[in-house]
């Protein structure tokens, strides 16, 4: 019995168009992260593109906020593409979870990651939400920029680490189905 279902057309549509979801920038990635560290551990190497992301995350998180810190300048800001930050900061999470996903051979096209991508879009989100914290605080308005920094890279660091321990569990489709239907029927004692 095959329990894989592959994703609908209607949601690779929204997550290409929308998110600019690649998945083979994704498979390339992987690839080229295996290549590099050939003796590695799916761990290891998933840990190799947290990290890495982590510090990306950092100064993206920190210069997300400039056009609302600069009033005046926001206009060209927004021009030079700064207005999308938050949409990039969702796409980093998404690439990442579906990389480790990779790493430990789970299919990035099966729908089971549909639910996983949703809520990396919720917890993005929710990072990308440290300014007005800050304003609701009452603090300097400077001070957003480093706690937007840290907010978006802690927030990678716990997309990565739970992602690691999602896909480097045993898949329940690995059991045969008379093994499965086995452990349904047995007596509770």
């Amino acid at each position: 019995m095959n329990l894989k279902k592959t994703q609908g057309m209607a949601t690779d549509q929204f997550l290409y168009f929308f998110l600019r979801l690649r998945k083979n920038e994704i498979r390339r990635v992987v690839q080229r992260v295996q290549t590099l560290h050939p003796g590695e551990t799916p761990e290891q190497l998933a840990r190799r593109l947290i990290n890495s992301q982590s510090a990306l995350s950092f100064v993206s998180g920190a210069i997300l906020h400039l056009p609302q810190l600069l009033p005046v300048a926001s206009s060209a800001l927004k021009f030079a593409g700064f207005a999308g930050g938050a949409s990039i900061l969702t796409r980093m999470n998404l690439f990442l979870i579906l990389e480790i996903a990779l790493l430990y051979d789970h299919d990035i096209d099966d729908q089971a990651r549909v639910p996983e991508m949703l809520a990396i879009v919720s917890a993005s989100s929710l990072s990308a939400a440290t300014p007005f914290l800050v304003d609701a605080l009452k603090w300097n308005r400077l001070t957003a920029i480093p706690a937007s920094g840290v907010a978006v890279a802690s927030m990678t660091q716990l997309i990565g680490l739970a992602a690691v321990k999602l896909y480097s569990r045993p898949r329940l489709e690995a059991i045969e189905e008379p093994v499965l239907t086995e452990l349904c029927e047995a007596p509770v004692t």
